[in-house]
Order: C-alpha cells, then structure tokens, then sequence
C-alpha cells in the first residue's frame, strides 16, 4: 500500500472510530469510580462518626457499635484507595486513546470543499 492508498485511510478512521468507542466506555469507568469515591468518602465519615458516638457511650451496646464502625471505615478506606488507583489508570489510559486518536486525525489527509452547490431543501 502507497501513502495515498485511500485503503489506509479507511483503516485510519476504523481506528479512530474504536478508539472513540474504548474513549467512552472508559469514561464511563471513570465517572463509576468518581461515584465510588464519593460513597466511600462519606462511608469513612459515617463510620468515623458512629466510632465516636459508640466510644461516647450513646449506644447501649457500645461494644458491637465499635466494631461495626471500625469494620466500615477499614472497608471505606479499602474501596476509596481502590477506586482512586483505578480511577488513575483510566485517566492514564484515556489521555493515551485521546493522545492516539490526534495523532491519527492529523495524519489523514483532509480535502477542503470549495464552491460546493449549496442543496436547498424544497
């Protein structure tokens, strides 16, 4: 294939097509680790708070309420710190398809249009 073969350019824009397509699912993979984080930010806060209300004595049954929060902040910082080197590595990932899909774009050799007849619809 030569370098005007439009052969290429056709795989060219495939390409660009799927990298769009993998553009989207992963930011829908981000945006779901964005909501994660935020539950799991406010699950640590929650826990935080029912540790010291049970710590406080609030609760008749401090013993079982401290260990309840204790479990709930241990998991929260576990999914949060999960969640956000996820969330890293699709960010990393996206930046790379973007990255990928210019340097496609501007390898393709675009034809301007000019004095085209303009269509007027009846």
């Amino acid at each position: 294939m030569t370098a005007d073969d439009p052969t290429d350019e056709v795989s060219e824009t495939d390409e660009i097509a799927e990298l769009e397509a993998r553009i989207e699912a992963l930011a829908e993979i981000a945006e779901r680790c964005r909501k994660f984080i935020l539950a799991s930010k406010a699950a640590v806060a929650g826990g935080v708070a029912l540790l010291l209300v049970a710590l406080l004595g609030l609760f008749g049954a401090g013993g079982s309420a401290a260990l309840g929060s204790i479990a709930l902040v241990l998991g929260a910082i576990v999914s949060l710190g999960s969640n956000v080197s996820t969330l890293r590595q699709t960010e990393a990932a996206i930046n790379a398809a973007e990255a990928r899909r210019s340097d496609l774009i501007s390898g393709i050799d675009l034809h301007v249009v000019r004095d085209a007849p303009v269509k007027l619809a009846p």
